[in-house]
């Protein structure tokens, strides 16, 4: 079983429960050829959550937690899938404030607190429908961002490229998920602009 969503885009998945955030961010459409929207077609939207819950509990070794999504819980998920994609873009490390538009798109979702059989305390998911697979979500990010590796989780920043990718280089300073590819790229569109400009104003 992998990370479905993720792999599509030849990318390596995050450690542990992470690599769920990272999944659901990968639903979006990116690539050449692009790829389909996984939460538009409401049959490919639960084969991936399915999918997804079941490799999220391997990794936690915690019960997967059902989940029948309904058009609305796609909507709503997709609307999720934006804000987390604006937290990890302009707040991953904490240094700059979060916009209200995307404070606001995190609704308030209800944890269950419990200790496991090893005597853990864990939070588990709570809520039905897209607010249980949010809860779930949040409460990952909650746990890596304790151990310093929610700021690893990163957009790409090839504006055309949406991929959500974990940053493994030694002082976390990637910013692309594919160096030769959107890098490359990247640097191509800013060398252009820059001969646009210079010809623009006759230099």
């Amino acid at each position: 079983m992998t990370w479905s969503a993720t792999e599509r885009y030849a990318l390596e998945p995050a450690p542990g429960g992470l690599a769920f955030v990272q999944d659901l961010l990968n639903t979006s459409p990116a690539g050449r050829p692009r790829h389909a929207d996984w939460l538009d077609d409401p049959t490919t939207a639960q084969t991936w959550l399915n999918e997804a819950l079941a490799r999220w509990s391997a990794a936690s070794g915690r019960p997967a937690p059902a989940v029948d999504l309904t058009d609305r819980d796609r909507e709503a998920l997709r609307n999720l899938r934006w804000a987390l994609r604006r937290l990890l873009s302009d707040g991953s490390d904490g240094a700059e404030a979060m916009s209200a538009q995307v404070l606001a798109a995190f609704p308030a979702l209800s944890v269950s607190m419990q200790v496991d059989e090893r005597g853990t305390v864990v939070a588990e998911p709570s809520g039905t429908g897209w607010r249980r697979v949010a809860s779930l979500a949040l409460i990952e990010c909650l746990q890596a961002q304790q151990t310093d590796q929610r700021r690893r989780l990163k957009i790409c920043r090839n504006e055309r490229c949406p991929c959500a990718f974990y940053d493994r280089s030694r002082n976390n300073s990637g910013v692309w998920h594919d160096v030769r590819f959107c890098g490359n790229a990247a640097n191509l569109r800013a060398y252009r602009a820059r001969k646009r400009e210079q010809a623009a104003s006759g230099n």
